[in-house]
This record gives structure tokens, sequence and C-alpha cells, in this order.
């Protein structure tokens, strides 16, 4: 199809003092000879960021916007246009009543598009309704949509083709078990279909979640909670009974939430599932987190570890004693951090043993433990009994309460490495956290070597993201945090400006599939013990205190490694801002 260039549009962005006219005119010439839409030229060479032009064009053609990566998606709608129209004509149906059909149109201003809308309406006679959807959510719902649709779709259709053949006949063989009705091929197929899409687009969590009239399948990726599929309300129990049926919960028991696991093979690759249901209002919701067990490609530096973090760390994990902490929210990556240091520590002459909750990586070599609270097998519990496992290295997935704390200080102290979490928000409440939890003062500097803290950010894929130059607010921005960290990283300083990237959402990109961004890194804070910190812990402590000694020492905080991260093109500026707080440290 020929380019349409969106002329109200331009003239709108030319008034408005966004463009000029010679620059609509070389934006136009490179649209026509890329065959790509001139809202996606202006969006790679950063003169408007994806939600800003959709609310011009709200503005513009008065039409309301629809951000469908936050609604339930009528798998009935999608039905009504075939795939190649919607990517064709960049129209998506996402709703649909006795009468009318609601569509989601990129640009109101192509022809063809709106010929195609007429078509559709005359042809199924209904009455159209037309709202505009921003790309990032056009390609989310059609990257999320196309293949599961497909393939749940046939297996929908396959089920109804057998129930209304049992109508007509009575079977007279004996009553089927509950396995044997839960494993039939349609809900099986469905099941299975939903968890391999959920792996291929590399998500970490699946969640099924009943409502009165429906039941959403939502996968998380890089983060991000994403709608991917509506199914019938009649589906529900079945599909929470063959997710009982592969964890082994007990299929009768809905009003307790319950914990399990199950491994699948998929790909020639063993996947293991982490299950959890909770009961509601309107059913069993069951949340799946998807572990790789596989390890043989963690290694520090591949997370984000690299420069001064990954000195410390490398250091104090060859020190023959003492403690390194992570701190960090849930999902910040932590466990991954601690399976990278494992398979760096892990040798024939060194005895490794873990306590965690559950074993997110197995590795090869490493003496692993699964936590069963309901059996009294805690980490306090089992952190006793790992101290008569002779071990040089100990691992426990986390310290949640004063007994763990205590053990975990005393194995530090009596000549082990311990690796373990918390929950803090920066590797400068580390230390008043312990104390919370009741370590003793003088506890702390003998046996703590590294407090860190972490968090992920969406990594910019690194064959589409598109370089732009910072603009004065993003230098301002970039400017301070260099100023602010030790003297060796001024000469990043520039009067020039800066260079960076962004995510070139929309794009026709294979790599990333038109998402802008690739798997997810970390960036770090460490800080070490010495003998400052130890006179500060052993006085009057305060986090500002802290603070300052940890600027002393050269550490950087994970907002300012996000800003180093953001100069070598890995990540975007407006991701750190919305993961970390430039002055989250500061005193």
């Amino acid at each position: 199809m020929p380019n349409n260039s969106p002329q109200t549009l331009i003239n709108e962005l030319i008034r408005s003092g966004v463009l000029t006219k010679d620059t609509a005119d070389q934006y136009e010439l490179l649209a026509d000879q890329q065959g790509r839409d001139f809202g996606q030229i202006i969006m790679d060479k950063g003169i408007l960021a994806d939600a800003d032009l959709v609310q011009i064009k709200s503005s513009l053609y008065k039409l309301p916007i629809i951000a469908l990566d936050k609604i339930d998606v009528d798998k009935n709608a999608l039905k009504e246009i075939s795939e190649d129209t919607v990517t064709f004509y960049k129209i998506v149906p996402f709703s649909r009543d006795a009468s009318t059909l609601r569509i989601a149109i990129i640009d109101p201003e192509n022809v063809g598009a709106l010929e195609a809308i007429k078509f559709i309406a005359s042809n199924k006679d209904l009455t159209i309704e037309k709202y505009l959807i921003s790309y990032k959510d056009f390609n989310a719902v059609l990257r999320n949509y196309r293949s599961l649709i497909g393939e749940v779709g046939e297996a929908l259709e396959t089920l109804s083709e057998e129930l209304e053949n049992k109508k007509d006949k009575v079977d007279e063989s004996m009553p089927k078990s509950i396995d044997e009705i839960t494993a039939e091929a349609p809900v099986t197929k469905i099941v299975t279909v939903i968890i391999k899409h959920a792996v291929e687009s590399r998500a970490s969590d699946i969640h099924i979640e009943p409502f009165d009239d429906r039941v959403r399948i939502r996968f998380r990726i890089d983060g991000i909670l994403i709608s991917t599929l509506t199914l019938p309300k009649n589906l529900h129990s079945a599909i929470i009974t063959r997710v009982k049926i592969l964890s082994d919960l007990k299929i009768d028991e809905t009003r307790l939430a319950q914990d399990g696991r199950f491994a699948i093979n998929l790909n020639n690759k063993k996947i293991d599932f982490r299950v959890s249901t909770f009961p509601t209002k309107n059913g069993e919701k069951i949340v799946l987190r998807i572990l790789d067990p596989l390890s043989g490609k963690i290694d520090l530096p591949d997370l984000g570890l690299d420069g001064r973090p990954l000195e410390v760390i490398e250091k104090a994990m060859k020190k023959p004693f003492g403690s390194i902490l992570i701190t960090g929210p849930t999902g910040s990556g932590k466990s991954t951090t601690l399976a990278g240091m494992l398979k760096r520590m892990n040798s024939e002459d060194v005895n490794i043993v873990t306590l965690e909750d559950p074993i997110e990586y197995f590795v090869d070599g490493v003496n692993q433990s699964q936590i069963h609270e309901e059996i009294g097998y805690t980490f306090a519990s089992g952190l006793r009994h790992i101290l008569r496992q002779d071990p040089d290295v100990i691992m426990v997935g986390e310290i949640r309460d004063r007994e763990t704390a205590a053990l975990a200080t005393q194995a530090a102290l009596t000549g082990h490495i311990v690796l373990s979490t918390l929950h803090t928000n920066d590797a400068i409440g580390v230390i008043p956290r312990l104390i919370d939890m009741g370590v003793e003062k003088y506890l702390i500097p003998p046996t703590v070597n590294v407090a860190a803290a972490q968090r992920l950010l969406r990594r910019l894929c690194p064959d589409c993201k598109t370089q732009i130059k910072a603009n004065i607010g993003e230098e301002k921005i970039i400017s301070d945090s260099i100023k602010s960290m030790p003297k060796e990283y001024s000469e990043l300083l520039s009067k020039n400006g800066y260079t960076i990237y962004k995510a070139n959402v929309g794009s026709d990109c294979r790599t990333c599939s038109g998402k802008g961004y690739k798997g997810r890194i970390g960036i770090f804070e460490m800080m070490e013990m010495t003998v400052e910190l130890e006179k500060i812990i052993l006085g009057t402590i305060s986090e500002s205190v802290i603070f300052q000694e940890a600027r002393r020492q050269g550490m950087i905080t994970m907002f300012q490694d996000g800003i180093l991260k953001i100069l070598k093109g890995t990540v975007s500026l407006d991701e750190l801002l919305e993961v970390a707080e430039a002055g989250s440290n500061v005193d």
C-alpha cells in the first residue's frame, strides 16, 4: 500500500511549532521511502513520544483513546476482522455487542483503513465506533493475540463440537474420573498452548483470573503485566482442575490457598512452574511462576554487574567468611544474582549448601534444599541443620525473621560465607534493618562484608533502538548525576550534550516483535564494610551518615548505575525514571 501522509496531523504539528515545514517534508519523504507511518518516523526522531502523539491525535480528530493493554479484548470481536486486515490497515476490533463493533485505529486519515471499516460495517450490518490507539498498544495486542487466539480458538471449537455431539447420545460406559475428564484433548490443549506461548514470550508469570462472565489470562513480560486472552467462564473449572492435577494439588479444596509445582519438557528443555491458587469471590485464581532451572548462562556481567559493583562483589566472594546481603523488592532479580554468585563460587573444593523457597535455578554441584513451612522446615530450622553439614558457603533465600537473622549472623561469624536477601529500599537501609531484626550492633561489622541493592530495567532492543540527542531536561538529569559520582566519572560530563537511546516501539523488528525491549538488566549499588562504617554502626546510626560514608567509599547508587547504562545505550532514561529516584539515598 502506498504511504498516505496524514496531512491534517502534519499541518497541526507545523502550526503548533512541533515541526517546521522543511522538516515535515523530509519526514514525509522518509516515511514514503521506508513504507512506514509518518507517526513512526517522528517518534523515531525523538520529536514526540507515543503517548504524546496519541493525545495530539485525540484532540485533533475528536476521538477517544483506548488503552488496549489495560482492558480485556473480546475474543469474538477479534474474529470480525482477519489478522491480515488488522496488520495491513492497523485497525483492531476490541469489543462487540449485538449491533456495535468498536475498533481502535492508529491513523484516522488513512483512507484505505476507513474504507475497510466502512465495508466491514456494511457487510456485517454493524454500527462502528472508532477509537484511537497508540503504536505500543497496537503492537502489544497484535503480538499477544495473533497466534495464541488462533490455537486456543481451535481447541475451543473442538471442545464445542464434542459437547454438541454428546447432547444427542448417551455414554453407556463407566463414569470418567476427574483426571480423565480434565485430560481430554481440548482442555489439555488450551492449558498447553497458554503455557507454551508464555514461555516463548519470555513471560515470568501466568495469571489465570476468573470474573463473573469470563476468564482473563495475563502474562508478565519484562516486568509488565499484559492481557493476552479472554476465555468463556464455563472453562474456568476445567482449566483450574487441569493445573491442579499437574501440580499435585487438592482438586476439591477451593476455599483455601494452595501451593504446588510441576515441570514440563518444552523444545527439549525442562521448564519448572511454581503454582499458587487463591480463592476469590468468582472462583480460584491461579498464578504460575515460570522458573528456568538452567543456570549455565547466568554470569554476573550479563546481569548488569560491571565496574565498581562487580569489583566489590568479587572481592567479598573471595573472603573466608562474612555475609553478602542483597536487598530489593520482590521481582528485582535478587535470586538470579545469588545464582550467578553461586556459579562463580562453585568448585570441587567448596561445599555450598542452600535453603530456598522455591529453588528457582538448579546449579550443578550445589546442595540445594527446598523450604517447606507447612511441615515446620523453615529457613531458621533448615539453617540449624546446614551448620552440621560442614558448609563453606551458605545461601539462605531470605532473612525473614529475628531467628533467621541471628542464625545467619552466627554462621557468618564462625567461618562461613553467607549469602542472603532482605527487604529494604536500598543498600543504606540494610544496617538499620538488621538492628530492627534484633542483631546486636557489635556483631554487624565483623559479619557483614557487603550490603547491596538492585532493581531491574527493561533492556533496549539492540537491533531497533533509536538514537536521539538528550533534551535540556534530560541533559540536566544526566549531568547532575555524573557530578555526584566519584571524580573518575567526571570525564563523562559533556558540554555538547549527550547521545542517548530510546525504545523503538511499533517497529517491524523481529528481535523484539515491535516491543522496543528485549530482556532486562540490573542496576546495582554496593556498600562495603569499612573501619569508618564500623565506627558509625557502633555509635549513633543515621541513614544520612551511612550514606556519606558510602559516598566516601566511592559507591555508585542504583540511579547513577542506571545513568551509566543509559550512556552505554543499554537502557532508556524513561525506564530508569520509572524504577529509581535520582535522590533516593541523598540526605
